[in-house]
């Protein structure tokens, strides 16, 4: 049993099923408001009289009406208009509906005016259409959030509160509560398996709030801006805990510390380049790997494949798969010995694979596992070291760039920070630079920077 699994405890007294429920919950409102949509886009249409794109047949316009729903989903989508917040508040649903409309429409115009059939349109059956399906559209976004939030309001969130050291001030409600000594937690940055643990327990819920005594705030502050949830801490005071904003739960006042930096869109964004990106590099690569991987078997005995646990998201551990370029007797699975330049570990081929990068690109099937993203901060060994100082004693804020999940390349290493780690200098650069790219990502960063990548495959510091 490794000690990952000696860290997870099986029972801490979690009930599994309100969480579940109000995800389940909110993913099936999330679809009717998308069904609902289109639906007001088809019918707004027809009332309106339709549109005749110049005199088109029947299918040419059903079709130019179909696409612009499509358009206009995937731009909602975009603009956070399938998120929570759309489902409880009447404004927010009805903001993000009228971006979505208003840009379908100015995308369309561009579109009809460079196939010059703006002149065929006429202006009173466009304004009728634009009236009717904006109008019906805004309308059922505006009763559906007001039916939600009147009826399944406190549902929608799945909350978990963590209770170290004192007495819980209110009733949870629907909140699922933990002791913290009960299940083994401690706001510990020393300890990445008490992160993982907790990791693992908040992994199912979309908000965890704290009460703790004064003196451990600041510590439940640091742990949780790595966690990739909305975490809060109840607390009267805020000297120290760099508190987001402020909230509110059952009538006590709390410090929003920690917010996951990706809402649901950018997520599903996200994941969608990673899925069809990898799947196009591993066919494509598939000779390569074979080649790569007989030339490891044949050269020193051992497996083909090197193992080992990393950090992920929100502080949960994963097993990260590399090609094995060193031999097997003197593997270091902690990772405290980092690689140098003529390092008697390294074997022939995994000195190549090493320089050129290639040992990464089984990364490819973590990506697809959902462990790893194509972009993301790099995930290190636990045991790695800069200076005999393991990396979060260099920078408490090391956990904190894990609220994303590490990916097989980042902003740190387009910008040449990567390889071995020979000063705490080397570490405190890479963790600016992941939480840089934290703060201020967008998916056209990603693409950047996987263009980018290509011209630092090969790199003097990959021994």
């Amino acid at each position: 049993m490794s000690r990952i699994d000696v860290a997870v405890p099986e029972e801490i007294g979690l009930p599994g099923p309100p969480s579940v429920m109000s995800r389940n919950i909110r993913l099936s409102l999330c679809l009717i408001l998308l069904l609902a949509d289109l639906l007001a886009l088809l019918i707004g249409s027809r009332l309106g009289g339709g549109v005749n794109l110049g005199g088109g047949s029947w299918a040419e316009n059903s079709a130019s009406l179909a696409a612009g729903m499509f358009l206009f989903v995937f731009i909602t989508f975009q603009n956070k208009g399938y998120t929570r917040h759309c489902l409880s508040s009447a404004y927010i649903s009805c903001r993000n509906g009228a971006r979505g409309i208003a840009t379908t429409l100015l995308m369309f115009s561009l579109v009809f005016f460079a196939l010059n059939v703006a002149r065929t349109l006429s202006p009173s059956s466009f304004f009728s259409v634009l009236f009717c399906t904006a109008g019906l559209l805004l309308l059922q976004r505006f009763l559906i959030a007001r039916l939600i939030a009147q009826y399944l309001g406190d549902q929608l969130l799945a909350e978990l509160v963590i209770v170290d050291q004192v007495v819980l001030p209110n009733e949870p409600g629907r909140a699922a509560v933990v002791r913290a000594e009960a299940a083994g937690l401690q706001p510990d940055l020393d300890d990445p398996f008490m992160l993982h643990r907790l990791g693992m327990l908040l992994c199912d819920y979309d908000r965890v709030v704290i009460h703790c005594p004064e003196e451990r705030k600041t510590a439940w502050s640091d742990v949780l801006k790595g966690s990739s949830i909305l975490g809060e801490i109840i607390v009267p005071k805020i000297e120290g805990l760099a508190p987001l904003a402020i909230g509110e739960w059952r009538g006590a006042s709390t410090l929003i510390v920690s917010r996951g930096p990706l809402n649901l869109a950018d997520r599903a964004a996200k994941r969608m380049l990673d899925i069809a990106l990898a799947v196009l590099v591993l066919i494509a690569i598939t000779p390569l790997l074979l080649l790569i991987a007989a030339a490891i078997k044949i050269e020193s005995p051992g497996p083909i494949l090197f193992r080992q646990q990393r950090v992920g998201r929100g502080n949960r551990m994963f097993t990260i798969l590399k090609f094995r370029s060193m031999r097997c007797d003197m593997a270091d699975e902690a990772g405290i010995r980092s690689a140098c330049r003529d390092d008697d570990r390294v074997t022939r081929v995994g000195r190549l694979i090493r320089r050129t990068s290639m040992d990464e690109l089984p990364q490819f099937i973590n990506v697809l596992l959902g462990e790893m993203s194509l972009v993301g901060p790099r995930p290190h060994a636990l045991g790695s070291k800069a200076e005999d100082a393991l990396f979060w004693q260099v920078d408490r804020q090391y956990w904190h760039r894990h609220a994303l999940k590490p990916g097989i390349t980042g902003l740190a290493q387009i910008r040449g920070l990567r390889g071995a780690t020979e000063s705490k200098r080397d570490v405190m650069e890479r963790v600016k630079a992941d939480l840089e790219y934290m703060e201020g990502w967008t998916l056209a960063k990603d693409v950047m920077i996987l263009f980018r990548t290509f011209g630092v495959l090969l790199h003097d510091r990959a021994f």
